[in-house]
């Protein structure tokens, strides 16, 4: 093997060892989310909030549980029905029947300079009456408890801005591939715990698939106004938060919430085609998104063949990355066995769709949901 084979082999090595060192770190200390949570303090009202478009296969049941949660007192959930062309606003409705708790508002088109999703979920913080403001995405199913579990949280952190990570359902190979990285991308990244004492930007991590923010903290940093034209909107959030001097921090919720992002390779391609460019491709710039797919290439595929060529370097990275995948799969209750062992796999396959995304946003092709991405 050439020096540069020697250096990248050990480069990747080294990056391996250090991801599953932290990630050890990370699966002890982490929070997280218990469906044994106490009940909601009397006098705490929760607006939950439900932005849906085209979302007729999952609102439903999304709605149902929502309808169904325990130990909130004082709950009232308001949808808002973002223009949707197949009958997801009269499901909604159908479901909430005449219970008072729950709203279904009629969306508008976004205005210039503002995207679909922050606009909606602005709207609808605007029409929310609660201190507590919950922000659910329609492919998300909650445990009876998911929000007492939240706020209960919240309460023994002192965080006011708290993301939990879902149990993340994969049911095509493509799925299983790819999603995983989700949460071994945060544990194996960053210190979590001390992150939540951080007020730097940077420290931040979210995922807008549950987030619960006090509502005074929401009013201070601007809430999505702040983020009306951020594609990841989610982490631009919390870092709105943290810069307005509010702790923001993200939890396992894999005991109290799933969710199936997407439907097979091609939904997932699609999905994250849409949003890699803006969290890991620096703007889309074409230098900064090379250099992160150097590093995925370095924390999988590079060790692997090494390792396959008779590397003990190899073999030690390759070994450290599927320990550190199988560590915070057993965490956030994602498969283990074998889907750890194809992390080379996967991760080259975040390097093809991040280089996708980039192609895609310098092209100026971008769309989701029918509507175009800047």
């Amino acid at each position: 093997m050439s020096s540069p084979g020697r250096a990248a082999v050990a480069a990747g090595a080294l990056l391996s060892l250090g991801g599953a060192a932290l990630a050890a770190a990370n699966v002890v200390t982490v929070r997280v989310a218990r469906p044994d949570a106490p009940d909601v303090p009397p006098g705490r009202r929760v607006s939950v909030l439900l932005p849906v478009r085209d979302e007729a296969a999952v609102v439903g049941r999304c709605l149902r549980a929502l309808l169904a949660q325990e130990g909130v007192a004082d709950l009232e959930i308001l949808v808002l029905d973002d223009g949707s062309t197949d009958g997801t606003g009269d499901l909604a409705r159908a479901v909430a029947v005449d219970d008072p708790r729950v709203r279904v508002l009629t969306g508008e088109p976004p205005p210039p300079g503002r995207l679909g999703k922050p606009h909606a979920c602005a709207r609808l913080a605007a029409e929310a009456t609660g201190d507590v403001l919950v922000f659910v995405d329609a492919d998300v199913l909650l445990h009876s408890r998911a929000v007492a579990a939240a706020l209960a949280v919240m309460a023994e952190s002192g965080l006011k801005l708290l993301s939990l990570m879902p149990r993340q359902v994969t049911d095509s190979p493509g799925e299983r591939l790819v999603q995983p990285l989700l949460a071994w991308s945060w544990l194996s990244t960053l210190p979590v715990r001390p992150a939540e004492h951080s007020l730097r930007p940077s420290t931040a991590a979210a995922i807008g698939q549950f987030l619960v923010v006090e509502r005074a903290t929401y009013d201070a940093f601007g809430g999505h106004d702040a983020v009306r034209d951020r594609v990841v909107d989610d982490i631009e959030l919390a870092r709105a938060a943290k810069r307005a001097g509010h702790r923001a921090g993200m939890v396992v919720g894999s005991d109290v919430a799933s969710c199936r992002m997407y439907a097979g390779w091609t939904e997932l391609r699609a999905g994250h085609t849409k949003w890699l460019w803006a969290a890991f491709g620096a703007g889309g710039r074409v230098v900064p998104a090379a250099a992160v797919c150097g590093v995925l290439l370095l924390l999988g595929p590079v060790p692997a063949v090494a390792a396959l060529r008779g590397s003990r370097l190899g073999l030690a990275g390759y070994a450290a990355g599927a320990a550190g995948r199988a560590l915070v799969a057993r965490r956030v209750g994602s498969r283990v066995w074998p889907d750890v062992l194809a992390h080379p796999a996967s991760t080259a396959a975040a390097a093809f769709l991040l280089a996708d995304s980039v192609r895609a946003r310098r092209r100026g092709t971008l769309t989701w949901k029918g509507r175009p991405l800047p």
